[in-house]
């Protein structure tokens, strides 16, 4: 009845869904069904008519209604709801890969009110062999979570992740799929997390590069392909990063960037210096990009309600190509995509979030949709841009 290529697949790949064995022409609803670690279940839906043979083949049928329109293979994944509350104003979170390798995904099918199958996919985001390892302030100087890929393959580019104002960790699902495709990964905290300054506020730069030289000594890591991935205020860093440390650091990504130093946000709102290196202040200025010794890949969304992702992402790449045009660099911006245009995809994020760094509800703009459409189209592009770097 219910018909799957891959019942257990990485959770970035996309999964081919056939409904078999209905009447002709038979009007069925088909859900599904995932375990948010603090929300609940949530759920999604959509109804069809089967075609003249009595099939449902999901990438090809258009819901007459549902959670999401249009003929998309994954759109009960990514447009699952919460049991309460605006999807808008949600994102969901399985337990984390460190806890629990992968989540499941229930796909019901029922007609006329008669539930006629059920069928369990899994969700993995970690293949067999994938190692990891928790960085503490106090016994690695650095906080954050390493993945790293099965033993004896090689030397491969490494990713050093991070996120941006909402501060705390971010990145393990990210860091988990990469090492699942052979690339060491560590996901890193630089604020409001134990042993971190508590607000975005005189954060060095030297704190991230120790990171990079801690990621770089690991097992599997091609030292001279370590690239930093920023998403949102984490950009800034990223770019930096590249910029100040252009024999560490070899390749940068950003996700929803600016090309300029913004002000911190501390406990009292936006003000102050954000990024220190030497101890002294980075001016709030247009980053400079002359000493990136490396590709960039920046993604946008050209709805981004937070600031002007889009235009900032092609000014980067502008900038590149004058400064290093034997550099292949690339901006990627989404149409109708919003600040939630990364990273990975189908997983059900909304567009509106409560910010506790800056105690405000925060507008990303764009629409869940559209934010999928960027999501699946762009993380393979990050995957090849990793893989075009050798190892």
């Amino acid at each position: 009845m219910i018909g799957v290529d891959a019942p257990a697949a990485l959770a970035d790949r996309p999964i081919h869904l056939t409904i078999r064995g209905l009447a002709p022409h038979d009007t069925v609803e088909v859900s599904a069904a995932a375990r948010d670690y603090a929300e609940g279940e949530w759920r999604s839906r959509a109804v069809f008519r089967a075609d003249g043979h009595g099939t449902v083949d999901l990438d090809h049928a258009r819901p007459r209604s549902g959670t999401y329109t249009g003929a998309e293979g994954m759109g009960l994944f990514w447009s699952m709801a919460p049991p309460g509350g605006d999807p808008d104003e949600r994102a969901f979170h399985p337990l984390p890969p460190e806890i629990s390798p992968s989540y499941s995904v229930q796909i019901t099918v029922a007609v006329h009110g008669h539930r006629l199958a059920t069928r369990t996919l899994t969700r993995q985001w970690l293949t067999p062999g994938v190692t990891h390892k928790s960085f503490t302030v106090a016994a690695d100087k650095v906080d954050g979570d390493l993945f790293l890929p099965p033993a004896g393959g090689g030397r491969h580019p490494a990713v050093l992740l991070f996120g941006g104002s909402e501060g705390g960790k971010f990145g393990d699902y990210e860091a988990a799929l990469l090492a699942s495709h052979g690339h060491p990964a560590l996901s890193l905290a630089y604020f409001r997390d134990p042993g971190l300054p508590g607000s975005l506020t005189d954060i060095p730069l030297e704190y991230f590069a120790r990171a990079a030289r801690s990621l770089a000594a690991q097992p599997g890591v091609d030292p001279a392909h370590v690239v930093t991935s920023g998403y949102s205020r984490g950009t800034e860093a990223a770019l930096l990063l590249g910029q100040f440390y252009p024999d560490l650091i070899h390749g940068v990504i950003v996700y929803s960037p600016s090309n300029r130093v913004n002000p911190g946000i501390g406990a009292h709102g936006t003000g102050g210096n954000a990024w220190t290196w030497h101890g002294r202040p980075i001016p709030q200025d247009t980053i400079p990009l002359d000493h990136i010794d490396g590709p960039v890949l920046a993604i946008a969304g050209d709805r981004d309600a937070v600031w002007a992702s889009a235009v900032s992402a092609r000014q980067i790449v502008t900038e590149l190509d004058r400064e290093h045009n034997r550099i292949p660099h690339q901006a990627l911006v989404y149409p109708g995509a919003g600040h939630q245009v990364g990273t990975f995809p189908y997983l059900p994020t909304g567009v509106r979030f409560w910010n506790a760094t800056a105690g405000e509800f925060i507008e990303n703009g764009g629409t869940r949709a559209a934010d999928a459409v960027a999501q699946a189209e762009g993380w393979p592009k990050t995957l090849a841009f990793l893989a075009a770097m050798g190892g």
